[in-house]
């Protein structure tokens, strides 16, 4: 599900279900980072790993530990950048050598309603309003819950760039829908500060994609390499 949102220069694995039977395990190194984890922590620290491995095969990578860097961002191979998600039964990565994207963020969510009072948090006004909007025109996809997602993703795809936090209320999204593709569409981030510099050329808006269907919302912002 998590390649529809990607272009095909990006290596990108999943895993459904609640098993790790299959997949690799932990490197030595990766232990510590998990050896107080609860099992459901455990579990899917080992398969998003076992992911990311597999993406890096496809590139002609050798498999190697994934380890944490500054605010628990992964650490990839030089050569590559990357994203990780899960949420409840699934898992994925994505992959791209740096010379096709300069950065990729990726979310996966239930495909359920935010918990009460979290929208609040994260939506400005404007978001809200469009939000109101789309649920009573397109009620087959909890927006609210895409929104989160969208905002995820677009941070994962910010830090790298900038080795600094992004608030929620520090990007403006934007949904659409494709025409005729139910479930399945684009979205625009404006940023409210500052963006990253890639290459000549600073950030003022991500852009990214977004799909819906068996239960997941999945989100993807890629940045394009420096002109």
């Amino acid at each position: 599900m998590i390649e529809e949102v990607l272009p095909e220069t990006v290596a990108a694995e999943e895993a459904h279900g609640h098993d790790t039977a299959g997949h690799t395990p932990l490197h030595p190194e990766e232990e510590p980072l998990v050896a107080r984890a609860v099992p459901k922590r455990r579990r899917e620290f080992t398969v998003v790993r076992s992911c990311a491995r597999r993406a890096m095969a496809r590139l002609g990578v050798p498999p190697q530990p994934i380890l944490n860097g500054e605010r628990g961002a992964p650490r990839w191979p030089s050569g590559l950048v990357g994203s990780m998600t899960h949420c409840d039964g699934y898992c994925a990565a994505a992959l791209v050598r740096a010379t096709d994207l300069a950065s990729l963020g990726i979310d996966a969510e239930p495909d359920g309603p935010l918990p009460e009072g979290v929208l609040s948090a994260v939506a400005l006004p404007a978001e809200a309003a469009r939000l109101d909007r789309l649920a009573a025109e397109r009620p087959h996809v909890h927006w609210d819950r895409l929104l989160f997602s969208a905002k995820e993703s677009v941070y994962k795809a910010w830090f790298p760039l900038t080795g600094t936090w992004l608030d929620f209320s520090e990007a403006d999204i934007e949904f659409t829908e494709d025409p005729g593709g139910k479930g399945r569409g684009a979205f625009r981030a404006a940023l409210l500060v500052p963006g990253p510099r890639v290459g000549e050329r600073r950030l003022d808006r991500f852009d990214g994609r977004w799909a819906a269907r068996d239960g997941l919302l999945v989100t993807a912002v890629t940045v394009p390499p420096p002109a």
